[in-house]
């Protein structure tokens, strides 16, 4: 990289299983993004933290400075260069524009065609104008993946069928419960995602719902949307038995239900299997909770291996989207490379001075 350029650094679910991407998950970005302010030669940055992803999009001025990048990274999540080198994704120019407009779209998710994505990109954005990192470039590029990711969602039919997370879920618990009218369901964590599976479920006809949260009152404000119950989140424990089915998207940093406690709550109600779908990064059930007799354990990873089926029955749309997509981005960076080409760092940008 003899000028400056457009790159994106990261690792995703295409090689990075859900126990590797735990250990990359950024706890804080605003305190990563201040530490890599002082990289050397790096003008504009944001940052996309997701379930199934965290990659670094950026303009440098140098290939030292992309190195440097990782390299602050790596040293604070206590990761090793050479591992991350083994798994990473490293794109420039039109190539990482094209990227970033195929995530976006739902294109390079593990359920293809979702549309949770969309609004994780806008909040990185988001977060990166705030802090000031972004330039011209940045705000350029992604302002035109948001057109790009809306042009191929609405002229496609890249969105058709269960692609969501929480569909996904639902469909799993009508395998193994049939009719989901007398299943009971607890969801911990009062995210858009748990609200959005609870909400899945009250829709396939689950009428014994009960949400739980560190903060009850947001519990109770999603609870009574949906005429669920609660449980206080400090009482998990002794309300597993009395539940079929457990959802879990909390944002705890650890595991918020052991291996242990499943055990316990599988001797009160050892005839009927217990569904655990863990959607949480880091995980909220301990792995070993897999191997309980009557316990069935899905995470991230095996919902988007089950969701493969309604992949492949959309494969003319992908390849459609893919084609309208890579238009849009060549387009972009015959721009873009005029920009960097003219010597300009973004600082004279109205939406953001740069890094």
């Amino acid at each position: 990289m003899s000028e400056a350029c457009l790159f994106v650094l990261g690792a995703t679910h295409h090689s990075a299983p859900v126990e590797v991407r735990e250990k990359l998950a950024v706890e804080s970005e605003s305190a990563l993004r201040g530490e890599l302010a002082s990289v050397a030669g790096l003008r504009e940055l944001a940052v996309l933290n997701t379930c199934n992803r965290v990659e670094f999009y950026g303009v440098a001025a140098n290939e030292s400075a992309v190195e440097s990048v990782q390299a602050v990274y790596c040293a604070r999540q206590k990761f090793e260069v050479g591992q991350f080198e083994s798994i990473r994704i490293r794109l420039t120019g039109r190539e990482a524009a094209l990227h970033l407009f195929e995530v976006a779209s739902g294109l390079d998710s593990q359920l293809v065609g979702e549309n949770e994505i969309f609004g994780q990109v806008k909040d990185a954005y988001a977060a990166a104008q705030a802090s000031g990192s972004t330039g011209a470039v940045l705000n350029r590029l992604f302002q035109k993946a948001f057109q790009a990711a809306k042009h191929v969602r609405t002229n496609t039919g890249i969105s058709s069928g269960r692609v969501s997370v929480a569909n996904v879920a639902v469909d799993l618990a009508a395998n193994i419960f049939g009719n989901l009218a007398d299943v009971k369901v607890l969801v911990l964590g009062t995210g858009e995602i748990g609200e959005g599976t609870a909400k899945a479920f009250k829709s396939r006809g689950a009428e014994d719902l009960a949400v739980s949260g560190r903060r009850i009152e947001r519990a109770s404000e999603v609870a009574g949307g949906l005429g669920a119950g609660t449980v206080r989140f400090e009482e998990i424990d002794s309300h597993l038995a009395s539940y079929d089915v457990i959802v879990c998207s909390t944002a705890a940093p650890t595991t918020i239900v052991s291996a242990a406690a499943i055990s316990a709550a599988m001797r009160r109600r050892p005839a009927r299997p217990l569904l655990l779908i863990d959607l949480a990064l880091p995980r909220d059930v301990e792995a070993a909770a897999a191997d309980l007799q009557n316990v069935f354990l899905y995470n991230l990873d095996d919902l988007a291996r089950i969701a493969e089926s309604n992949r492949m029955a959309r494969e003319a749309e992908i390849a459609r989207c893919r084609e309208l997509l890579s238009h849009r981005a060549t387009g972009l960076w015959e721009h873009v490379q005029r920009h960097l080409s003219s010597g300009s760092n973004g600082t004279s940008d109205p939406h953001g001075p740069g890094i």
